[in-house]
């Protein structure tokens, strides 16, 4: 049984995270600017600052990225250094923060995906490669191995039944893999004309939506079991896609590119790929994640800079700052990477690894990525007359 390094949130985090579920505010958080079923409460998850990390402890600034996100609301991500070594994947629970640790030999991992039994799915490097890896607290992290032929792989997601999905790679390339709950490893192989692929996500009934080149260019794709690999095409117009969210319903989300610009997409067996536009003022959106509801979220520019986004049928493309304030004028959500099913999101901060300017008194601030924790908050019951 491997070990790991642990840090605790401060107690004063801890105890918001506890009560998120139960829509509790946080002190240092301002206030929702609305009260109904769009609100959320707004927690920002810190940096690894305080834990050793190889030789020493973290003295500078650091940074968090929130990837993935479960039913219980736990978070999966990296932080640690701003140049990426000395890194750590990261798991958020309500009560606590859990550095994976590497495999041996490694300075770096990062975390992509979590089932609702709290396994966690990413990638760490060792001291010649770069591989997938499987975490669970009872047996640590485990190398999840390449095709025969490989050196390097790569693991992005996981659905509750235990299967993953990402990459492999080698002297033939990279190619979209499954690992199998039982353990065994499997290409998915490539789109038509193609010579690489990457599997991003998979649902519950073992659908898997990714990234594969071919011979009109990138493309998105569905790989069924039945089916094999299918291009999803683009929107009118483009050139390329990605996929990077499947839903158990079998919607698919991503962004389509071209002349016009790149577009978040939704794309449903029933109505194909449609647009779902960008916020106001803006140019480019990504569709990043999205839960059995349909609810999507993203990134998306707009007037204002890159913004993080909700989608919904009923009311559209929203700015999740103005459902979720900071309380902070210098601290954005720039980008909303996961929703679960209960509609709390996984979202991260900043426009860049390190972004300088200045404050009123001419002094230099920096701004950097960190993850926050977006908990849908509970409706009020209407009154009674």
């Amino acid at each position: 049984m491997s070990t790991h390094p642990t840090w605790q949130i401060p107690r004063v985090l801890a105890a918001v995270l506890l009560l998120l579920r139960l829509g509790a505010g946080h002190p240092a958080a301002a206030q929702d600017a609305t009260q109904d079923e769009d609100a959320f409460t707004t927690v920002d998850l810190g940096a690894l600052t305080s834990i050793h990390i190889s030789a020493g402890a973290l003295t500078q600034e650091s940074i968090s990225f929130a990837r993935g996100i479960n039913k219980a609301g736990h978070m999966v991500g990296r932080s640690g250094y701003i140049n990426g070594t000395d890194t750590r994947a990261v798991l958020w629970t309500k009560q606590e923060a859990i550095s994976l640790g590497t495999l041996p030999g490694g300075d770096y991992s990062a975390a992509f995906g979590i089932n609702d039994a709290g396994v966690v799915v990413g990638t760490s490097n060792t001291d010649t490669v770069v591989r997938a890896f499987r975490w669970t607290r009872a047996e640590g992290m485990q190398d999840l191995g390449t095709l025969p032929g490989d050196n390097g792989s790569e693991a992005f997601h996981m659905n509750n039944a235990g299967d993953v999905v990402g990459t492999s790679s080698g002297p033939q390339g990279i190619r979209a893999v499954l690992w199998s709950r039982q353990g065994r490893i499997e290409s998915l192989g490539t789109l038509p004309g193609g010579d690489a692929s990457r599997a991003l996500a998979i649902n519950e009934p073992g659908d898997v939506v990714g990234t594969a080149t071919s011979a009109a260019g990138p493309r998105a794709f569905l790989w069924t079991r039945r089916g094999g690999m299918q291009d999803l095409g683009t929107l009118p117009g483009d050139t390329a896609s990605e996929a990077f969210f499947i839903n158990n319903a079998g919607d698919v989300v991503g962004a389509s590119s071209g002349p016009p610009g790149t577009r978040a997409f939704l794309w449903t067996r029933r109505e194909g790929m449609q647009d779902l536009g960008t916020l106001p003022g803006g140019t480019y959106s990504r569709a990043l994640g999205m839960n059995d509801a349909g609810d999507v979220v993203g990134t998306s520019t707009s007037e204002k800079g890159p913004r993080a986004f909700r989608w919904t049928r009923r009311k559209g493309m929203h700015d999740l700052n103005a459902l979720s304030p900071l309380g902070d004028p210098d601290t954005v959500l720039s980008e909303a990477q996961a929703i679960n099913q209960e509609g709390d999101i996984a979202a991260l901060s900043g426009a860049g690894e390190a972004e300088h300017d200045e404050d009123n008194h001419g002094k230099k601030k920096e701004h950097f990525y960190r993850a926050f924790a977006l908990a849908k908050k509970q409706a009020k019951p209407p009154r009674e007359r």
